[in-house]
């Protein structure tokens, strides 16, 4: 992550808890881009123009963390469904993943099999009550290696 040359903010996902990551190396990269690892917490860039919220994939019991203001609010969160307990908070934007698309997608129905924690939100960007919700189809895969019908995704978004 080194060689990324803009700060890199991200939270955990389910996998990072059952693989049981230790999250203090995973913290210094990201710290080591100038962004960082959130863990319910938010950060504001140096500027002061944006904050950074993160939700771990343990906070559903916690509060959503308010958004600052005076800043630019993205909402970084693993499960997309989570959005709907984000009642009374606005962001400007929210991030997240795990649904992997689905990993097999039929032309005119859609995927297959989606994991807990996704709901309708399966792909792309959605409008919410709390803003725009963007799910990302990630670039890994689980249970088994394969996917159809629903590329590999690195989105990059400007602001």
């Amino acid at each position: 992550m080194s060689g990324i040359k803009s700060p890199v903010y991200g939270v955990p996902g389910n996998h990072d808890y059952w693989s049981k990551a230790r999250f203090d190396p995973i913290s210094k990269c990201f710290s080591g881009t100038g962004g960082a690892w959130l863990l319910d917490q938010p950060a504001t860039t140096p500027d002061g123009k944006f904050c950074l919220l993160g939700a771990t994939c343990l906070s559903y019991k916690q509060p959503p963390i308010a958004a600052i203001p005076s800043a630019r609010n993205i909402f970084l969160m693993h499960y997309p469904a989570w959005v709907k307990r984000l009642a009374g908070q606005k962001y400007d934007l929210i991030l997240a993943g795990h649904s992997h698309g689905g990993q097999v997608r039929l032309p005119f129905y859609g995927p297959l099999l989606l994991p807990f924690g996704v709901d309708e939100y399966d792909m792309g960007m959605f409008q919410t009550a709390s803003g725009p919700l963007y799910v990302n189809l990630g670039i890994g895969w689980f249970p088994v290696p394969i996917r159809f019908n629903c590329r590999p995704e690195i989105t990059v978004f400007e602001v």
